[in-house]
């Protein structure tokens, strides 16, 4: 799916490097923990092998995995998201909190690990330090921040 979208936006750029079917969910088992090509193909019930390889390949080239030879003969590689593929957690994170409101079945479930609540998410200023609400965002271009 390589650059399907020739657009100057960011969302258009950023489903060019994730967009494609499977690339979510398999960074999505690599934030669960799972870091072999065996522990994210468990955790990924039909995915094709030789698609997990390609996609494997093509997160590594665009910076979101790395991954380490540990075994030569077979060659058997370790798989870690890098700092941009650990920024997708909360990509992640947002889209399995949609799904708890919007779907009719709920797999799982996203909630603070200390007494169990649910958590949401909010918006943050560093500069001000204050919360910011949805109604007090705008999207700004490059150009406009110049």
């Amino acid at each position: 799916m390589k650059n399907l979208y020739d657009m100057p936006c960011n969302i258009a750029q950023t489903l060019n490097i994730i967009g494609d079917k499977w690339s979510l969910l398999i960074l999505h088992e690599m934030a669960m923990g799972h870091h072999t090509y065996a522990e994210i193909r468990k955790g990924l019930d039909g995915i094709p092998t030789n698609l997990l390889s390609g996609r494997l390949k093509s997160l590594e080239a665009d910076g979101l995995i790395s991954s380490t030879l540990y075994v030569e003969h077979p060659p058997r590689y370790q798989y870690q998201l890098t700092e941009a593929g650990q920024d997708l957690e909360d990509v992640l994170n947002c889209l399995m909190l949609w799904g708890e409101k919007h779907l009719s079945t709920c797999y799982k479930k996203l909630s603070h690990r200390l007494c169990g609540e649910p958590v949401e998410i909010r918006y943050f200023c560093p500069k001000c330090g204050k919360a910011v609400e949805k109604s007090e965002l705008c999207v700004q271009s490059f150009e406009e921040r110049m």
